[in-house]
């Protein structure tokens, strides 16, 4: 008796997407291509492969979790600088604007970005596959996760700055830092250093042939709301 064959799919195949979208993935994935064969003689990958490992979630949360618990922020004996003590006003207290939003916009993040790329299915760059990577990813592409999430927190830590410059009654180490600079440079020149981590983190995907540039400009786009999101509505 010969086995029954297998019954056909009647399931019809997705349609095919329209011509402009065709197109503009099209001139997507050529640029994007370029811009990695054009790079990849001059990339220097071991330090690609450190902002790609500190810009992922599961070493990026433990640490943001690890900093609101952190003992070393909770007062402490000694003198206190300042002559008019506030209950209120220990470092982890004022800290609390960044951290809490910080800890809440990474997991609305993670959410957002495994629901989008799980719609879109997008594969990733096909020219890169054999390229060893700092932590395992995913197989989908669109948008990039490692640009949404240094984004948001270069966004949230603009927006935040503030409470660096509250810190300076509460820490010695941040008074000496900072507290003679009445134009806050040193200030503007930390959320600098966030902003270019961020940027260089974002291109690097592109240059080390894990995404494309539409995915890193989505993602980018996608972290800088999440950031104002964050800072006004997610703090606790």
């Amino acid at each position: 008796m010969e086995p029954t064959p297998p019954a056909k799919s009647t399931t019809p195949p997705p349609p095919p997407p329209p011509p402009l979208l065709r197109r503009l993935v099209a001139i997507d994935t050529k640029l994007s291509q370029q811009i990695h064969i054009l790079a990849k003689p001059f990339l220097p990958h071991f330090l690609l492969l450190l902002l790609e490992l500190s810009a992922d979630f599961r070493l990026f949360f433990p640490v943001a979790l690890s900093l609101l618990a952190a003992p070393l922020l909770s007062p402490g004996p000694g003198p206190n600088p300042n002559p008019n003590p506030n209950p209120n006003s220990s470092p982890i207290q004022l800290l609390r604007p960044f951290l809490s939003p910080l800890l809440l916009g990474l997991l609305l993040d993670l959410a957002l970005i495994g629901l989008i790329k799980f719609t879109v299915r997008r594969a990733r760059p096909v020219y890169n596959k054999n390229m060893s990577v700092a932590v395992s990813v995913d197989h989908f592409s669109f948008p990039s996760g490692h640009a949404s999430r240094v984004c948001f927190v270069a966004a949230l830590f603009y927006l935040s700055a503030d409470a660096l410059l509250h810190l300076r009654s509460t820490s010695p180490a941040v008074e000496r830092w900072i507290g003679a600079d009445q134009d806050n440079k040193a200030v503007s020149v930390l959320v600098s250093v966030v902003w270019a981590w961020a940027a260089a983190t974002s291109i690097s995907r592109i240059l080390l042939g894990r995404h494309f540039v539409s995915d890193v400009f989505a993602g980018a786009c996608l972290g800088v709301v999440e950031g104002v999101v964050a800072f006004h509505f997610l703090r606790f």
